[in-house]
């Protein structure tokens, strides 16, 4: 079993960057495959960004593809998704999930662990 503890979420404008962190509490963490998922108002949960085990192989919504980077320190236990260029239609809660297994997925119901959410705001 492995706790999430996502960080770095706040108030941002239009085009500024933010990085998010996602700690990871538990054993084996290198084993899990990492991802981003993102709940807007009223919308819902919807992928972001994953990456397997050992970071060389990454995936992207189309709608973040080139502005999003997800990467991951397996000694921090940590994984990381650096957001540039940001727009307004990225505010969300963005959730940090870890999924059991080396089987890429953008499918949030396969994910078997889930941290809180933290809160991204992007004003005009």
């Amino acid at each position: 079993q492995v706790q999430l503890v996502e960080s770095g979420g706040g108030l941002v404008q239009a085009g500024d960057s933010l990085r998010l962190s996602c700690a990871a509490s538990g054993r084996a963490f290198s084993s899990y495959y990492m991802g981003w998922l993102r709940q807007a108002p009223g919308k819902e949960r919807e992928f972001v960004a994953a990456i397997n085990w050992s970071g060389g192989s990454t995936l992207y919504a189309d709608s973040v593809k080139g502005r999003f980077t997800i990467s991951r320190d397996n000694a921090k236990n940590t994984v990381y998704l650096q957001m540039n260029s940001l727009k307004i239609e990225d505010t969300a809660v963005y959730y940090c999930a870890a999924k059991r297994g080396v089987v890429p997925t953008t499918i949030r119901y396969e994910y078997d662990y889930w941290g809180q959410g933290t809160q991204v705001t992007v004003s005009s």
